[in-house]
């Protein structure tokens, strides 16, 4: 099998699991690489402007049922639950940012200047992410669903069974995150979640249109 075989097959493989074996779980390794392949993502000017929480505490897994529905199947089998904060507060005058610049990269003064003038430019005049809260937030948020897709796709590579949920009030749960102590509403808000374990069904068809359908090419 070529490698562009190996990869579509892994593809072909993936699916939204709706039944996971309680029997069968997943290895520390493994989810040690499919966390470590969210963190090495990719991300709009290099900003990371997420965080991860592994959802391990049996008693919070079981208070979720009350406002994740779309996470019920996962809470009733899956090995694993990963909840990815989006952050609210990236912007070119932020401490975060200045942080991310100065402290981690280590860039010159000169350096930092430049990165933040052309990060409020582009904040600002192109895309209009500085207009509320809520802009800021779903910028970033469109950064963790690149990370989301890695982990599912290392996962698949890995044999593991994912599902990423989108089904929960996210006032809800955004609260009791909070009174949990485990999120600071001035910093973060929940984007997605996403669970991983080992299927107990049989994969239905996957049907996706066909290439030409979805693809132009523009010459």
């Amino acid at each position: 099998m070529t490698k562009n075989e190996e990869i579509l097959e892994v593809f072909n493989k993936r699916y939204a699991c709706k039944k996971f074996s309680t029997e069968k779980r997943v290895s520390d390794e493994d989810l040690k690489t499919i966390l470590e392949s969210a963190r090495l993502s990719p991300s709009s000017f290099g900003m990371e402007p997420w965080k991860f929480l592994l959802l391990r505490n049996e008693e919070m897994r079981n208070d979720f049922r009350q406002f994740a529905w779309g996470a019920l199947n996962s809470l009733n089998g899956a090995t694993e639950i990963v909840i990815i904060l989006a952050r609210k507060d990236v912007t070119g005058d932020s401490e975060y940012f200045r942080d991310n610049w100065k402290n981690l990269k280590k860039v010159s003064d000169e350096a930092f200047e430049a990165v933040k003038d052309k990060f409020t430019k582009f904040q600002k005049e192109h895309l209009k992410l500085l207009e509320n809260e809520r802009t800021l937030f779903d910028w970033a948020s469109k950064q963790t669903y690149i990370a989301l897709g890695n982990m599912m796709t290392v996962a698949a590579y890995l044999g593991i069974d994912s599902c990423a949920i989108e089904g929960f009030n996210k006032e809800q749960l955004e609260k009791y995150l909070s009174d949990m102590g485990l999120l600071d509403l001035n910093v973060y808000g929940v984007s997605v979640m996403v669970s991983f374990g080992y299927r107990n069904e049989e994969q239905p068809k996957k049907i996706r249109r066909e290439l030409k359908d979805v693809l132009e090419i523009i010459e």
